[in-house]
């Protein structure tokens, strides 16, 4: 399960999803999954921004959602520093966990982020 918390879209959030988004539509033979969660104070805009996101990005495979508040959902613990975090899970135990600072999920952040999905494979 790789989880994609955010604040913000970028260009380099838009080369993460799709990225993910095409390995889990690869992997669902070995029950891949992730999903995206936009962290907001207005999930109205978001949720339409989120549309026009995936309709524009053809994203099938990775569910986009919404949390009302920038905190995220409290048992994450996500950090209020992070714009991006990334969390992957093998059963229940998270085995990557990725914390990006804006401006910081780069391209070389994202083949990082992309490649790790191999410790959740196996």
């Amino acid at each position: 399960m790789v989880n994609i918390f955010t604040r913000n879209i970028t260009d380099s959030l838009t080369s993460l999803v799709k990225n993910i988004d095409n390995q889990v539509g690869e992997n669902k033979d070995k029950r891949m999954a992730g999903f995206l969660v936009y962290l907001t104070d207005d999930p109205d805009a978001a949720e339409k921004e989120l549309k026009a996101f995936a309709k524009k990005n053809n994203i099938k495979n990775v569910p986009l959602t919404v949390f009302d508040g920038l905190a995220g959902p409290p048992s994450y613990k996500i950090s209020k520093d992070a714009d991006v975090t990334v969390m992957m899970w093998q059963r229940t135990r998270v085995k990557v966990n990725h914390a990006f600072e804006s401006g910081k999920l780069n391209k070389k952040a994202v083949k990082t982020v992309a490649s790790d999905t191999s410790k959740i494979l196996n």
